[in-house]
C-alpha cells in the first residue's frame, strides 16, 4: 500500500469552550458563569478560535489527500486503527500521548494548533505542514523517534498501556493499600498511590514528584545527590515512585522508588475492597479496576510509539 491509498486518522479534542457549553448548554450561560467568578472568558474564545482554524486547515489538506477520518479523543479507547493508518494528533501535547498508547507501530504526527499557547514538545509541526508531510510519511521516507511505553497486565487478560505514566492507587482521596514486589524487595504499603514513568514520562509528572520530594527533604536538612536527570524517550527502562508512603505497624516504606530495566517487572496486589484503579496518561475514564485480590504486573511494553520528527 502506498501514497494516497493509506488512510489518515486525525485525532482531535474538545476545546475548553466546547466543554463549558456542553455543561452549561449555551455560550452565553458559560460566559456568565466564568465572568461571574472573575475570570477572562475571552481567553476561552481565543483558544477555541485558534483550534478551530487549525482543524479547518488540517481538514482541507485531508480532503485533498483522499481517505481520512476524524476521531474525537473520547472515542480512542474503542477505536480500531488499521495497521497501515497514518495518525495525526491536533494538540495539545497531552493528546499525542493519549493517542500513541492506542497505536501499535503506526506513524504519529503531532500538530501544534496554537504555538503561542502550547510548548509543543510532542508537536513539532503546524497544521499547514501536513500537506508536505503526508507523502513522505506514506512513503516511509520521514524519520521517526521511538518512544518506550509501559504496560499494566491483569491475570484476566486486561492490559493498559502508557506513554507517559501509569497511576496505581485509589480513585478517591483516601489511602491506597496494596502489596508491592520487585526483584529487590516485597512489602505492604499505604500511600497516595504510585507512579510508574517511561522515559518520556520521566520529564513530566514523575519529575514533579521528584522535585517536590527533594524540596521537602532539603527544607528539613537533607541533601540531594544532585540535579535530576530524565531518561531518554527510547530508554528500555521505567522508573517508579510511591507518593506519600506512610509507615505503620502494617505498612512499610523501604520500597518507595526505583527502576525497572529490560525484562524486570513489578507486581502489585490490591488490598482495597473498592475504588482501586490503574489508569495511564491522566485519562481516568479509561482504567482498570484494581480492587481486593487483583494482581497487576507492571513491565516495559512489547511495542513502542513512533513519533514522526
Amino acid at each position: 500500500m502506498s501514497g494516497n491509498d493509506r488512510k489518515v486518522v486525525l485525532v482531535t479534542r474538545q476545546t475548553r469552550l466546547e466543554e463549558l457549553i456542553a455543561k452549561f448548554l449555551t455560550a452565553d450561560q458559560a460566559r456568565f458563569y466564568v465572568e461571574h467568578l472573575g475570570a477572562d472568558f475571552s481567553d476561552y474564545e481565543r483558544e477555541h478560535a485558534a483550534y478551530q482554524a487549525a482543524r479547518a486547515a488540517a481538514t482541507q489538506t485531508l480532503e485533498r489527500w483522499g481517505r481520512y477520518q476524524i476521531v474525537d479523543r473520547g472515542f480512542l479507547p474503542n477505536f480500531i486503527f488499521g495497521p497501515a493508518d497514518i495518525v495525526a494528533a491536533l494538540g495539545p501535547d497531552g493528546l499525542v500521548a493519549n493517542t500513541m498508547k492506542y497505536l501499535d507501530g503506526q506513524p504519529l504526527l503531532g500538530l501544534n494548533p496554537d504555538a503561542q499557547r502550547h510548548d509543543g514538545v510532542l508537536l513539532p509541526f503546524a497544521p499547514d505542514d501536513l500537506a508536505s508531510l503526508l507523502p513522505e510519511v506514506a512513503a516511509d521516507k520521514r524519520a521517526a523517534k521511538a518512544v518506550t511505553m509501559a504496560k499494566a497486565s491483569l491475570a484476566d487478560g486486561q492490559v493498559l498501556y502508557a506513554v507517559n505514566d501509569l497511576f496505581i492507587g485509589a480513585r478517591t482521596h483516601v489511602s491506597a493499600r496494596y502489596e508491592i514486589a520487585t526483584r529487590a524487595a516485597h512489602e505492604r504499603q499505604s500511600s497516595s498511590g504510585l507512579i510508574v514513568a517511561t522515559g518520556l514520562g520521566s520529564t513530566a509528572w514523575f519529575k514533579s514528584i521528584v522535585t517536590g520530594a527533594l524540596a521537602i527533604a532539603g527544607s528539613y536538612g537533607s541533601r540531594s545527590d544532585g540535579d535530576y536527570t530524565a531518561l531518554p524517550w527510547d530508554a528500555r527502562a521505567l522508573r517508579f515512585a510511591v507518593r506519600e508512603p506512610f509507615p505503620s505497624k502494617t505498612s512499610q516504606t523501604t520500597l518507595v522508588c526505583g527502576d525497572l530495566d529490560g525484562a524486570e517487572t513489578m507486581r502489585l496486589r490490591s488490598l482495597m475492597p473498592e475504588n482501586g484503579v490503574i489508569f495511564s496518561d491522566g485519562i481516568e475514564a479509561d482504567h482498570l479496576d484494581f480492587n481486593a485480590g487483583t494482581e497487576a504486573v507492571i513491565s516495559i511494553a512489547e511495542r513502542q510509539g513512533r513519533l514522526i520528527v
